[in-house]
């Protein structure tokens, strides 16, 4: 019988590559929040993978990207640092798209990674997501041209490998090719947990996930959520809980804040109905969810503004 391994992988890739997708399809479920909206992951999310012969500690970061602002900045910082902490990386490239500026920024800082030593022996895979989008022959010509580009950069792959999450194409394969470049260990985290995250954490991105939706294209990166209280209804039968969740959505502008809420509060209304089943399901309890909408000004370039959201 083969020894236990257990370890750490990140995917880094540029904004909306699949990279939260592709982990909830690893984990087996829901752990980081996807969105069309690009930089909608701002923590670096860890999701458990547990198997018989491993653990797999999957850390799902945010988009590298050109920052505009403070926020941006550390988002970057955040990516960068998780790299020297894993055992492997996955660079995710959609395969809907061709290969970009982005994506060759982000080769270059890698194959600077491998050059430099820290990356000496850290398995680097990329790979090619969204398949189920593309034709074959699209395919074969998006595999060519990650290997073209990457040799061009200087940047060794372990493998190039196709994957969909959404219809389940070549995950296991991919959780296989992973777990085989884990050191031997025993399970990092208690079997059957998916993630380290507090309920806190997983309840605020839940509904900033509900928020995103919809929205128009400037507001995404202003809308940030904090669960500022969650207390079980005191008068309540012990076979009847109900658990109050107060929550904070900020805004930076006064005219986003009337976007978040709608039209007599009905936006608002929609985000809470769409985000309290997520909710009941993670703390196992009906919740009542009340939820408010304030302007923090320019809070991603303000960093005491940054600080009390916990960036």
């Amino acid at each position: 019988m083969s020894a236990h391994r257990s370890g750490f992988a990140c995917f880094v890739g540029r904004p909306n590559a699949g990279k939260s997708t592709l982990t909830n399809a690893l984990v087996g479920g829901k752990i980081a929040i996807t969105s069309s909206k690009p930089q909608t992951t701002r923590h670096a999310i860890r999701g458990l993978v547990n198997r018989d012969d491993a653990q797999l500690i999957l850390i799902d970061t945010p988009g590298l990207h050109k920052p505009h602002t403070l926020l941006g900045e550390r988002l970057n910082a955040l990516v960068r640092s998780t790299w020297s902490e894993v055992d492997t990386i996955g660079m995710c490239l959609p395969a809907n798209e061709s290969v970009g500026e982005g994506d060759k920024f982000l080769m270059r800082e890698l194959a600077e990674l491998q050059k430099t030593g820290r990356g000496r022996r850290k398995p680097i895979f990329a790979i090619a997501t969204k398949i189920d989008l593309v034709k074959p022959d699209k395919l074969r010509d998006h595999l060519l041209s990650i290997q073209q580009v990457s040799a061009d950069l200087g940047l060794q792959f372990q493998e190039i490998i196709p994957v969909s999450a959404v219809a389940d194409d070549q995950i296991g394969l991919l959780a296989d090719l992973l777990v085989g470049t884990l050191p031997e260990g025993p399970a990092l985290y208690p079997e059957g947990q998916l993630t380290d995250e507090p309920e806190e954490t997983l309840i605020a991105e839940i509904i900033r996930e509900a928020a995103l939706e919809g929205v128009r294209d400037e507001l995404p990166h202003s809308i940030a959520v904090v669960v500022d209280e969650m207390v079980p209804r005191a008068d309540r039968p012990e076979h009847k809980p109900l658990i109050d969740v107060r929550v904070n959505v900020y805004v930076e502008r006064d005219s986003q804040k009337g976007i978040i809420i709608g039209k007599q509060g009905a936006r608002l209304r929609q985000i809470g109905s769409d985000s309290r089943s997520q909710i009941e399901k993670i703390l196992g309890t009906p919740v009542y969810l009340d939820l408010h909408v304030k302007v923090a000004k320019e809070w991603q370039r303000d960093p005491k503004q940054l600080r009390k959201l916990g960036f």
